[in-house]
């Protein structure tokens, strides 16, 4: 088993409770760990053998260009994305941050992590 990471993805959307966060929308910051057999492509060096990075990446950015409420409903539609398209993934543990939200005050981001196995 090996780890396939994914980190700092920055992507522009619309996700928010607030009217304005969907009109005018903010960063968002992702990060992706994926639990991998990665046997196969540490022995035949072939892209078919393990998970591409990038398609991970176009997946998760799909994703988040479908508005919604809540970061934790934009990360469970993510996961569901990635075990539907890669069936060599053991376990996600993905992270979205919204950057500089409107609070009233400074916060660099809010963020929340979801982690799920394959069943």
């Amino acid at each position: 088993m090996g780890k396939i990471y994914v980190e700092g993805a920055k992507i522009y959307a619309y996700h928010g409770c607030f009217k304005e966060e969907t009109l005018i929308g903010t960063n968002f910051q992702v990060d992706i760990e994926l639990d991998v057999d990665l046997s196969a492509a540490a022995k035949s060096d072939d892209l078919k053998d393990t998970v591409n990075y990038q398609t991970v990446f176009q997946v998760v950015k799909k994703e988040m260009e479908t508005p919604s409420k809540l970061l934790e409903h934009v990360a469970e539609r993510c996961i569901n994305s990635l075990f539907d398209d890669f069936s060599t993934i053991q376990k996600i543990n993905i992270k979205i941050a919204k950057l500089n939200p409107p609070l009233g005050g400074h916060i660099d981001a809010v963020a929340v992590r979801l982690i799920r196995e394959r069943k």
